[in-house]
Protein backbone atom coordinates (compact mmCIF):
# COMPACT_ATOMS: atom_id res chain seq x y z
CA UNK A 1 0.00 0.00 0.00
CA UNK A 2 1.37 3.42 -0.91
CA UNK A 3 2.05 6.02 1.76
CA UNK A 4 -0.98 8.25 2.49
CA UNK A 5 1.30 11.30 2.71
CA UNK A 6 4.16 12.21 0.38
CA UNK A 7 6.99 14.08 2.09
CA UNK A 8 9.64 15.99 0.13
CA UNK A 9 11.92 19.03 0.22
CA UNK A 10 12.26 21.80 -2.36
CA UNK A 11 15.05 24.19 -1.45
CA UNK A 12 14.28 25.48 2.04
CA UNK A 13 10.68 24.24 2.01
CA UNK A 14 9.48 21.04 3.64
CA UNK A 15 6.45 19.72 1.73
CA UNK A 16 3.70 17.56 3.25
CA UNK A 17 1.41 16.36 0.46
CA UNK A 18 -1.78 14.42 1.16
CA UNK A 19 -1.64 11.47 -1.21
CA UNK A 20 -5.01 9.73 -1.15
CA UNK A 21 -6.71 11.38 -4.14
CA UNK A 22 -8.89 8.31 -4.72
CA UNK A 23 -10.38 8.91 -1.24
CA UNK A 24 -10.45 12.71 -1.55
CA UNK A 25 -7.43 12.80 0.78
CA UNK A 26 -9.52 11.88 3.82
CA UNK A 27 -7.72 11.93 7.16
CA UNK A 28 -6.91 8.62 8.82
CA UNK A 29 -4.80 7.72 11.83
CA UNK A 30 -1.91 6.98 9.47
CA UNK A 31 -2.26 10.39 7.83
CA UNK A 32 -2.12 12.19 11.17
CA UNK A 33 0.94 10.20 12.20
CA UNK A 34 2.66 10.96 8.89
CA UNK A 35 1.95 14.67 9.22
CA UNK A 36 3.40 14.72 12.74
CA UNK A 37 6.53 12.79 11.78
CA UNK A 38 7.16 15.05 8.79
CA UNK A 39 6.73 18.19 10.88
CA UNK A 40 9.18 16.90 13.49
CA UNK A 41 11.72 16.07 10.78
CA UNK A 42 11.45 19.52 9.20
CA UNK A 43 11.69 21.29 12.56
CA UNK A 44 14.92 19.43 13.31
CA UNK A 45 16.49 20.49 10.00
CA UNK A 46 18.08 23.95 10.21
CA UNK A 47 17.91 24.27 6.42
CA UNK A 48 14.11 24.11 6.38
CA UNK A 49 12.55 27.54 6.76
CA UNK A 50 8.86 26.79 6.19
CA UNK A 51 6.35 23.98 5.67
CA UNK A 52 3.96 23.70 2.73
CA UNK A 53 0.88 21.49 3.08
CA UNK A 54 -0.83 20.55 -0.17
CA UNK A 55 -2.72 17.65 -1.70
CA UNK A 56 -2.85 15.48 -4.78
CA UNK A 57 -5.87 15.21 -7.03
CA UNK A 58 -8.96 17.30 -7.60
CA UNK A 59 -9.78 18.01 -3.95
CA UNK A 60 -7.67 19.11 -0.98
CA UNK A 61 -9.47 17.08 1.71
CA UNK A 62 -13.11 16.23 2.40
CA UNK A 63 -12.68 15.28 6.06
CA UNK A 64 -12.03 12.29 8.26
CA UNK A 65 -11.80 8.74 6.97
CA UNK A 66 -15.36 7.78 7.92
CA UNK A 67 -14.72 4.06 7.42
CA UNK A 68 -12.11 4.30 10.16
CA UNK A 69 -14.40 6.42 12.34
CA UNK A 70 -17.19 3.84 12.12
CA UNK A 71 -14.83 1.09 13.30
CA UNK A 72 -14.02 3.10 16.43
CA UNK A 73 -17.42 4.57 17.32
CA UNK A 74 -18.27 2.24 20.20
CA UNK A 75 -14.77 1.79 21.61
CA UNK A 76 -14.19 4.89 23.74
CA UNK A 77 -10.45 4.30 24.08
CA UNK A 78 -9.86 3.85 20.35
CA UNK A 79 -12.09 6.80 19.50
CA UNK A 80 -10.36 9.06 22.00
CA UNK A 81 -6.98 8.05 20.60
CA UNK A 82 -8.14 8.89 17.08
CA UNK A 83 -9.43 12.29 18.18
CA UNK A 84 -6.28 12.97 20.18
CA UNK A 85 -4.01 12.19 17.21
CA UNK A 86 -5.76 14.75 15.03
CA UNK A 87 -5.90 17.32 17.82
CA UNK A 88 -2.20 16.90 18.51
CA UNK A 89 -1.14 16.91 14.84
CA UNK A 90 -3.00 20.15 14.14
CA UNK A 91 -2.05 21.84 17.41
CA UNK A 92 1.63 21.12 16.77
CA UNK A 93 1.35 22.77 13.35
CA UNK A 94 0.09 25.90 15.10
CA UNK A 95 2.84 25.71 17.69
CA UNK A 96 5.64 24.97 15.21
CA UNK A 97 8.40 27.56 15.02
CA UNK A 98 8.19 27.15 11.25
CA UNK A 99 5.56 29.04 9.25
CA UNK A 100 3.00 26.59 7.85
CA UNK A 101 1.47 27.48 4.47
CA UNK A 102 -1.43 25.54 2.97
CA UNK A 103 -2.49 25.30 -0.68
CA UNK A 104 -6.12 24.31 -1.24
CA UNK A 105 -7.84 23.16 -4.42
CA UNK A 106 -11.33 21.80 -4.87
CA UNK A 107 -13.18 20.83 -1.70
CA UNK A 108 -11.86 21.63 1.77
CA UNK A 109 -14.52 20.29 4.12
CA UNK A 110 -14.97 19.21 7.77
CA UNK A 111 -11.66 17.67 8.89
CA UNK A 112 -9.99 19.18 5.84
CA UNK A 113 -11.20 22.59 6.99
CA UNK A 114 -9.84 21.84 10.46
CA UNK A 115 -6.43 21.05 8.96
CA UNK A 116 -6.49 24.25 6.90
CA UNK A 117 -7.45 26.29 9.98
CA UNK A 118 -4.38 25.06 11.86
CA UNK A 119 -2.05 26.53 9.20
CA UNK A 120 -0.73 30.10 9.17
CA UNK A 121 -1.35 31.31 5.60
CA UNK A 122 -3.80 29.90 3.04
CA UNK A 123 -3.52 29.92 -0.76
CA UNK A 124 -6.67 28.83 -2.59
CA UNK A 125 -7.24 27.86 -6.18
CA UNK A 126 -10.15 29.55 -7.91
CA UNK A 127 -11.92 26.19 -7.74
CA UNK A 128 -11.64 25.91 -3.96
CA UNK A 129 -14.71 25.61 -1.74
CA UNK A 130 -14.70 25.59 2.05
CA UNK A 131 -17.28 24.25 4.48
CA UNK A 132 -18.02 22.44 7.71
CA UNK A 133 -20.08 19.36 6.88
CA UNK A 134 -20.48 17.93 10.37
CA UNK A 135 -24.06 19.09 11.00
CA UNK A 136 -25.27 17.55 7.76
CA UNK A 137 -24.48 14.08 9.07
CA UNK A 138 -25.17 14.44 12.77
CA UNK A 139 -21.51 14.96 13.68
CA UNK A 140 -19.61 17.68 15.50
CA UNK A 141 -16.03 18.89 14.94
CA UNK A 142 -13.44 16.83 16.77
CA UNK A 143 -10.10 18.35 15.70
CA UNK A 144 -10.51 21.95 16.82
CA UNK A 145 -12.86 23.30 14.18
CA UNK A 146 -15.43 24.78 16.56
CA UNK A 147 -12.73 26.80 18.30
CA UNK A 148 -10.44 27.85 15.43
CA UNK A 149 -13.23 28.78 13.05
CA UNK A 150 -14.80 31.05 15.67
CA UNK A 151 -11.45 32.72 16.41
CA UNK A 152 -10.69 33.29 12.77
CA UNK A 153 -13.98 34.59 11.35
CA UNK A 154 -16.07 35.49 14.42
CA UNK A 155 -18.84 33.80 16.36
CA UNK A 156 -21.84 34.47 14.13
CA UNK A 157 -20.14 33.60 10.86
CA UNK A 158 -18.70 30.44 12.40
CA UNK A 159 -22.02 29.32 13.85
CA UNK A 160 -23.73 29.95 10.51
CA UNK A 161 -21.21 27.79 8.66
CA UNK A 162 -21.44 25.03 11.27
CA UNK A 163 -25.26 25.09 11.47
CA UNK A 164 -25.93 25.36 7.73
CA UNK A 165 -23.06 23.16 6.47
CA UNK A 166 -22.97 25.46 3.44
CA UNK A 167 -19.87 25.89 1.30
CA UNK A 168 -18.01 29.11 0.66
CA UNK A 169 -16.44 29.75 -2.73
CA UNK A 170 -12.86 30.97 -2.75
CA UNK A 171 -13.74 34.67 -2.97
CA UNK A 172 -16.31 34.32 -0.16
CA UNK A 173 -13.74 32.51 1.97
CA UNK A 174 -11.23 35.30 1.40
CA UNK A 175 -13.81 37.91 2.33
CA UNK A 176 -14.58 35.97 5.53
CA UNK A 177 -10.90 35.81 6.45
CA UNK A 178 -10.29 32.11 5.78
CA UNK A 179 -8.09 32.64 2.71
CA UNK A 180 -5.18 34.98 2.05
CA UNK A 181 -4.56 34.53 -1.70
CA UNK A 182 -6.60 33.21 -4.64
CA UNK A 183 -4.70 32.02 -7.70
CA UNK A 184 -5.50 30.05 -10.88
CA UNK A 185 -5.54 26.31 -10.24
CA UNK A 186 -2.54 25.58 -12.47
CA UNK A 187 -0.47 28.12 -10.52
CA UNK A 188 -1.54 27.11 -7.01
CA UNK A 189 1.40 24.98 -5.94
CA UNK A 190 4.02 27.26 -7.46
CA UNK A 191 2.48 30.39 -5.96
CA UNK A 192 2.44 28.84 -2.49
CA UNK A 193 5.97 27.48 -2.98
CA UNK A 194 7.25 30.90 -4.10
CA UNK A 195 5.76 32.43 -0.97
CA UNK A 196 7.53 29.82 1.17
CA UNK A 197 10.83 30.47 -0.60
CA UNK A 198 10.41 34.20 -0.01
CA UNK A 199 10.13 33.50 3.71
CA UNK A 200 13.58 31.87 3.51
CA UNK A 201 15.08 35.34 3.03
CA UNK A 202 13.72 36.43 6.43
CA UNK A 203 15.26 35.81 9.84
CA UNK A 204 14.31 32.30 10.94
CA UNK A 205 14.26 33.27 14.66
CA UNK A 206 12.44 36.51 13.84
CA UNK A 207 9.70 34.75 11.89
CA UNK A 208 9.39 32.14 14.64
CA UNK A 209 9.03 34.81 17.32
CA UNK A 210 6.38 36.74 15.37
CA UNK A 211 4.40 33.54 14.96
CA UNK A 212 4.75 32.70 18.64
CA UNK A 213 3.60 36.14 19.76
CA UNK A 214 0.64 36.20 17.39
CA UNK A 215 -0.46 32.66 18.23
CA UNK A 216 -0.02 32.86 21.98
CA UNK A 217 -1.70 36.24 22.19
CA UNK A 218 -4.73 34.99 20.27
CA UNK A 219 -4.96 31.50 21.68
CA UNK A 220 -4.87 31.94 25.44
CA UNK A 221 -6.78 29.03 26.91
CA UNK A 222 -7.12 27.10 23.66
CA UNK A 223 -5.75 23.84 25.11
CA UNK A 224 -8.62 23.76 27.58
CA UNK A 225 -11.05 24.47 24.75
CA UNK A 226 -9.55 21.68 22.64
CA UNK A 227 -10.10 19.29 25.54
CA UNK A 228 -13.67 20.55 25.84
CA UNK A 229 -14.37 19.79 22.18
CA UNK A 230 -12.57 16.45 22.28
CA UNK A 231 -14.63 15.31 25.27
CA UNK A 232 -17.82 16.45 23.56
CA UNK A 233 -16.92 14.59 20.36
CA UNK A 234 -16.08 11.47 22.34
CA UNK A 235 -19.57 11.55 23.88
CA UNK A 236 -21.39 12.53 20.70
CA UNK A 237 -19.95 10.14 18.12
CA UNK A 238 -21.17 6.74 19.41
CA UNK A 239 -24.90 7.30 18.89
CA UNK A 240 -27.65 6.38 16.45
CA UNK A 241 -27.71 9.70 14.64
CA UNK A 242 -24.00 9.47 13.85
CA UNK A 243 -24.37 5.90 12.62
CA UNK A 244 -27.27 7.00 10.43
CA UNK A 245 -25.29 9.99 9.15
CA UNK A 246 -22.33 7.82 8.19
CA UNK A 247 -24.55 5.25 6.50
CA UNK A 248 -26.29 8.04 4.59
CA UNK A 249 -22.94 9.46 3.52
CA UNK A 250 -21.82 6.07 2.21
CA UNK A 251 -25.18 5.50 0.52
CA UNK A 252 -25.22 8.99 -0.99
CA UNK A 253 -28.64 9.76 0.47
CA UNK A 254 -30.12 12.23 2.93
CA UNK A 255 -29.96 10.95 6.52
CA UNK A 256 -33.13 10.29 8.50
CA UNK A 257 -32.27 11.27 12.06
CA UNK A 258 -34.35 9.99 14.98
CA UNK A 259 -33.28 12.58 17.51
Amino acid sequence: MSDPVHVSVEGSVGIIELARPDKFNCLSQDVHECISRARETFEADRNIRSILICAQGKHFCTGADLTEVKRKLYDAQMLDHFLALGMDAFRKLEQSRLPVIVAVQGLCLAGGLELMLSCDVCFAAESAQFGDQHAQFGLIPGWGGSQRLTRLIGLRRALDLMFSARWLKADEAREAGLVNYIVPEEKLRQAALDYCLKIASRSRPGIAEMKRLAREGTDMGIDQQMRLERDAALRALPNEDVAEGLNAFEGRRAPAFKA
